[in-house]
């Protein structure tokens, strides 16, 4: 069973149909929509700041989702997947965005909708990522804009994705 703390009274809230691993870590203010997905070792830590998490919402395999005590907030919106080990931090990701494995997203960055964040790209802290857009390299710089091809083939497909993964793990005795 996941790890749902309270921190100073405030507790975790949950929408409808997600998924917690039974490892993950969901702590203090945090709200999350319908058809989210919390994975394996992944930490979404709402201890010194809030989280906000639209629907449909994945955090992959060991990402860890926080944010800055007093001073910055993270905000999620909808369909958004964040990859394999990355850290999201006291940032906003707009809908339909794609953090790749590895990447890094810091404090008061902007990331708007229909774009993707490469693998291993680190997001410097106040960083505004166009819409439509793909960003890659340390730091991470436009490298291309996203094709409709690629906004249903990778962000799309990917959120839906793991909707389907989460109803295998719902579906065990």
């Amino acid at each position: 069973m996941a790890l749902i703390l309270p921190v100073e009274g405030v507790s975790p809230q949950f929408g409808n149909d997600c998924f917690l691993a039974p490892n993950a870590t969901v702590v203090g203010d945090v709200i999350m929509g319908d058809q989210c997905s919390v994975w394996f070792n992944a930490v979404v830590r709402g201890d010194v700041n809030s989280i906000r998490m639209g629907n449909k919402v994945n955090v992959q395999d060991g990402a860890v989702l926080h944010a800055t005590y007093q001073k910055t907030k993270t905000i999620i919106g909808n369909y958004v997947s964040i990859g394999h080990n990355a850290i999201v931090h006291g940032c906003t990701l707009h809908d339909n965005v794609l953090v790749g494995m590895g990447a890094i997203v810091m404090d008061n960055a902007v990331v708007h909708s229909n774009s993707i964040i490469a693998a291993g790209a680190v997001v410097l802290e106040g960083t505004i990522v166009q819409a439509g857009s793909i960003y890659a390299g340390v730091p991470a710089r436009k490298v291309k804009d996203i094709s409709e091809a690629l906004i249903s083939g990778e962000i799309d497909r990917i959120a839906n994705n793991y909707i389907r993964y989460a109803g295998w793990f719902k579906e065990q005795p």
